[in-house]
């Protein structure tokens, strides 16, 4: 008696004195059943008998690497769009929303997305000339493998005339807005310049392609995300605590928005200091705190202060990596002066 397992598919070989029955996979759910009795084998030289064998296991072989590579192939393809429809669509608070949309490759096909990556999305506008325009926009999902058939986006809704200096808004964010249940919305990925492995192994991979990659490890991320900048740092905190229980890497999270109703995934980020104490530190920053006192959290921008106070310090060995994800005056005016300030250097830092 041989009994192989693998991905759900059975192969089964059950000798008896007086026959073989061999059952073989042939599609998902699909299998060939082929019997062969003793008195047919009997007559059979032994090299005969050991050839057929090798070729139904190599059959047998073969079909598993084929049914694994069609349930691992990942959804996207990085270069072409792929349109997927839309599921669901759910109001968070007065501007953000989420997003579900399903996967090209079945219900129960992956994202495939490495983490630190991203998806591009992309339509196309028709003009008041009657000409059209392309717009994409790089968005990281908040669901990721463990979400088989569907992949889901928080995304905050930046509406016309509302900001001077935007006078029409976010163009893809509105578009997202106005989709009804099952329009289609092209993406493609990955793409992006950081990908986390495990146990608190990254990759950085430089803007010039002549540039080497850079092989980093951190015992403990330091993160800065302001607004609908805690998307990667979601996917990087799920990946280091949720999907690593037994690793000692631990995160600490400086969180910058408007208002306090501006904080997104406010609930999933408080349940993992419930879920990992001692792993995960969470602390907020708003410009306009509520009018009641009951704020107990950061008033105003990032400062030196709150870095120093709330993130962990810099350490010789890089074992301390700080990933940012915001504003671009955020990052650039009240994140990375600090850092250096702190004694951060350019190999202890990350900005998606």
């Amino acid at each position: 008696f041989l009994f192989l397992s693998s991905f759900s598919v059975l192969f089964n070989i059950f000798l008896f004195s007086s026959s073989s029955l061999l059952l073989i996979p042939y599609s998902d759910h699909q299998y060939v059943f082929v019997t062969l009795t003793m008195a047919e084998l009997a007559p059979l030289p032994l090299p005969v008998v050991t050839a057929v064998t090798i070729v139904v296991i190599t059959t047998f072989l073969l079909a598993l690497s084929f049914l694994k590579s069609k349930k691992s192939k990942p959804a996207l393809d990085p270069v072409e769009f792929s349109p997927l429809p839309l599921v669901k669509k759910e109001s968070i608070s007065h501007d953000p929303r989420r997003f579900t949309f399903a996967l090209p490759n079945g219900p129960d096909g992956i994202l495939g997305l490495p983490v630190g990556q991203h998806i591009t999305l992309k339509f196309t506008e028709t003009l008041a000339d009657g000409t059209t325009k392309n717009h994409q926009r790089s968005y990281t999902p908040v669901t990721g493998d463990d979400t088989p058939g569907m992949v889901t986006f928080v995304i905050k809704v930046y509406k016309a005339g509302l900001h001077p200096k935007f006078p029409e808004g976010g163009k893809m964010s509105q578009h997202l807005d106005s989709l009804e249940i099952g329009d289609t919305v092209d993406m493609r990925g990955p793409k992006g310049h950081m990908t986390y492995h495990k146990n608190g192994n990254f990759t950085v991979h430089p803007l010039l392609k002549r540039d080497p990659d850079q092989k980093r490890r951190a015992k403990h991320f330091g993160m800065i995300a302001g607004g609908t900048g805690i998307t990667p740092m979601l996917q990087i905190i799920h990946a280091v605590l949720r999907d690593e229980p037994q690793s000692d890497v631990k995160v600490s999270l400086l969180y910058a928005n408007q208002t306090e109703e501006d904080i997104l995934v406010r609930e999933e980020l408080e349940q993992c200091l419930k879920l990992y104490p001692g792993r995960f530190n969470l602390h907020y920053t708003v410009d306009r705190p509520p009018a009641d006192g009951s704020w107990k959290y950061s008033t105003g921008f990032i400062t030196k202060e709150m870095i120093e106070e709330h993130l962990p310090k810099a350490e010789g060995d890089g074992s301390t990596q700080i990933l940012m994800c915001g504003p671009p005056p955020m990052v650039k005016f009240a994140c990375i002066p600090n850092l250096e300030a702190l004694g951060f250097k350019k190999t202890d830092y990350f900005v998606f």
